[in-house]
């Protein structure tokens, strides 16, 4: 600090104590003393604010830490944890006066590639949108 060794630095608080004297001694010791106090509760309450505005406040630095970086674990960690079910947010049921082709026949008669093909016009408005398990 400044190039001052323990040493000198003890020197230099002894003279400035018998510069100041025994008697503004304490006064000027219980002034540091605030100064110290305001500037720790100033860095403290601009690191809660900065927190605040940034939004660190859940963040878990441990898990973050990059010695804890572990690439067998992740990939272990990935390929065990089961996947979420799939359940269909609405029960397919076939729209009365229409029926839907399948790739396979409409295919054999060659009337187009896509399995929708046969459907005469737009879907109604209350009917599921078609999904292809095979195209996700």
């Amino acid at each position: 600090m400044f190039g001052i060794n323990g040493g000198e630095l003890l020197i230099l608080l002894l003279v400035a104590a018998l510069v100041v004297g025994p008697e503004r001694l304490p006064a000027y010791a219980e002034q540091l003393a605030g100064w110290v106090r305001q500037l720790r509760d100033v860095a403290r309450d601009t690191k809660d604010r900065v927190d605040a505005e940034l939004g660190v406040d859940d963040v878990d630095w441990a898990a973050l830490d990059p010695r804890r970086y572990d690439p067998r674990r992740i990939v272990r960690d990935a390929l065990l944890d089961d996947p979420p079910p799939r359940t269909p947010s609405r029960p397919a049921t076939p729209r009365p006066g229409r029926s839907r082709p399948t790739a396979g026949g409409a295919a054999a008669t060659g009337a187009a590639t896509s399995a929708f093909a046969g459907a005469a016009g737009p879907p109604d408005a209350g009917a599921p949108a078609p999904f292809d398990d095979e195209a996700t």
